[in-house]
């Protein structure tokens, strides 16, 4: 639980310092090497004090086109201090991090762990000038919350901008319903329904659902069910709606989850820039528990299952399954080698099944309506349903749960987008797909995605508003594990920069398609293995735009001149090196 004793220390000191490493090693008998290590691989955990209001705005591809460049200079401007600096008086801080699940409704902040949505400058001013009078966060969002419910701390600002209701996730649903009809019969046939409804996880890979939690359920000993809501894809926040809306439908979810592999315990591990939930769903837990459908002898079946809530501290890396597992042990995200895999290995090196949000919902619905219900939705290869959250620029930004199958000219015509350049599938580590291929269809057989939908105007400069700004966003979150994606995040960004500020020469290009290719073939996670995506889709689907940025070169005229560089240093005795 170091993760949640360094998120305590922060939030009570406005750091972790050096003295609190010591003390924190000294009470858990550990090293101070270990408690090092974790706090400074999350990016919300500081050496130095935060101020006592500390903002965070994230610096994210739609939140910069909708114009949080704008929002970062009113703070300046009324705080009299520059990004990635405090205040003399110590009463604020201004900092920059990656997306912070808000896209929908973008520029937003996160203060002392509340969510600030649709800023403006005036906004900025009164946030600033209520700082100054000593208000607290949560009351400043009581009063210009312009949410559903002005009274909830989780709808005062954010709003979760439901725009279509499908038939598994988001429809009404009877909490219980699910989990009742699942303790009716055996693990094995909950498996076996899982497996009949063709369920294949929604974080993006695509793995069957029923099939890892077989593979899980024949191990023996203590196991656990873990729920990815780290939800940290740029363009992303559909976890976000559904952890408000049916936050009980995903831990019943994973309370099947539980039955069907013969775990007794579970853990939601959820973003850090969500920490606003936190009430919300201690509440829901709360709740199931007093209605007999967590904790001991669930429903009078003899089934114990309980859940906790582990919140990370902002690593994007950690939506990886072995890596998020390494996070809730208290350690550094880095994900682990593979085999052996988490349902043979996993938490606590115990077998654990790792599905993300939108799964354990559908496997609510699935146990409630059938595994046949199910799989007569979407297409043959991808049954069911996928919830997206679509951005950028269109008039209808927010959630929408379709059928598998759904075309991206479709999706652009349900969301109100036109005269659009590109969009952006399953985000940057996804494909940027040019006009021509609008025609290709959301489903794990042609475009899977997590959910993440950005659609991309043909005002905007691609290659500096976008893949520079992925390359940059890769380059911070890189774990460093692998040379390769440790360096060459970092080589393709400073090449992609080279070629938007006009510098760029073909060879450019061609190095880039070529490194890109690399970095996908040796390194051993998802993050490293489609972090060079950004730059090899738009080098193959919008080459004229490198094309009428980078510069020919005449190598011959090049040659020649080594030649006379060279004949000079000889005539004055020198030995050159001329190179290619």
């Amino acid at each position: 639980r170091l993760m949640d004793i360094l998120s305590g220390v922060q939030s009570e000191f406005g750091c972790v310092s050096c003295e609190a490493v010591s003390v924190i090693a000294e009470k858990l008998q550990i090293s101070e090497v270990d408690v090092k290590q974790t706090r400074s691989f999350y990016h919300f955990f500081t050496c130095e004090p935060v101020g006592k209001y500390a903002i965070y705005l994230n610096n994210a591809v739609v939140a910069c086109m909708m114009g949080m460049g704008e929002i970062a200079d009113e703070f300046e401007k009324q705080l009299g201090i520059k990004m990635g600096q405090r205040t003399a008086d110590n009463m604020a801080s201004l900092h920059f991090t990656a997306c912070i699940g808000m896209s929908d409704q973008e520029p937003a902040a996160i203060i002392n762990d509340v969510v600030f949505t649709s800023l403006t400058r005036d906004k900025v001013k009164a946030i600033v000038a209520d700082m100054k009078a000593g208000k607290s966060v949560k009351d400043m969002v009581k009063e210009t919350g312009d949410g559903n419910n002005a009274n909830s701390l989780v709808h005062a600002m954010v709003k979760n901008n439901i725009k279509k209701v499908g038939p598994v996730v988001l429809d009404a649903y009877e909490s219980g319903a699910g989990l009742s009809k699942a303790l009716e019969v055996n693990s094995q046939a909950v498996i076996g329904e899982v497996q009949a409804s063709g369920l294949r996880g929604r974080g993006g890979a695509g793995f069957p659902t029923g099939m890892k939690w077989m593979f899980c359920a024949k191990e023996s000993g203590d196991k656990y069910v873990l729920c990815n809501a780290d939800e940290g894809e740029p363009g992303t926040f559909k976890d976000r709606v559904l952890l408000t809306e049916r936050a009980a439908m995903v831990f019943e979810g994973m309370a099947i989850g539980g039955y069907a592999i013969g775990a007794k315990e579970g853990i939601l591990y959820l973003r850090r820039e969500y920490k606003y939930l936190q009430a919300l769903l201690e509440d829901t837990l709360k709740n199931m528990r007093e209605k007999n459908l967590l904790g001991k002898n669930i429903m009078g079946k003899g089934f114990d299952f309980d859940i906790r809530v582990q919140f990370g501290a902002g690593a994007y890396v950690c939506g990886e399954e072995s890596a998020l597992i390494e996070s809730a042990e208290g350690k550094r995200g880095e994900p682990r080698n593979r085999p052996p895999f988490p349902a043979q290995k996993g938490y606590k090196n115990k077998p654990s099944v790792v599905n993300n949000v939108e799964t354990f919902c559908a496997v609510s619905r699935i146990l409630h309506k059938g595994g046949a219900w199910h799989k007569g939705l979407g297409t043959d290869e991808s049954a069911g349903v996928k919830v997206l959250s679509i951005s950028g620029d269109c008039k209808n930004p927010g959630v929408y749960e379709i059928e598998w199958g759904m075309t991206i000219q479709e999706m652009l015509d349900m969301v109100g987008a036109t005269d659009v350049q590109a969009v952006q599938v399953a985000g940057p580590s996804g494909v940027c797909l040019n006009p021509e291929q609008f025609g290709r269809k959301i489903a794990l057989e042609d475009l899977a995605t997590g959910g993440s939908m950005t659609v991309i105007g043909k005002n905007r400069d691609l290659l500096k508003d976008v893949v520079l700004n992925f390359m940059e966003f890769f380059a911070d979150e890189s774990c460093g594990s692998c040379v390769t994606c440790r360096s060459f995040n970092m080589i393709l960004r400073n090449a992609i920069k080279k070629v938007v500020e006009g510098n760029g020469i073909r060879k450019d290009v061609e190095d880039m398609a070529a490194w890109s290719e690399i970095i996908r073939k040796t390194t051993r996670c998802g993050l490293g293995q489609t972090s060079a995506n950004p730059i090899a889709t738009t080098i193959k689907n919008f080459k004229h735009l490198y094309d009428a940025r980078v510069k020919d070169v005449d190598y011959a005229s090049l040659f020649d001149m080594s030649k006379s560089v060279a004949e000079s240093c000889e005539v004055v005795g020198r030995k050159p090196v001329v190179h290619e």
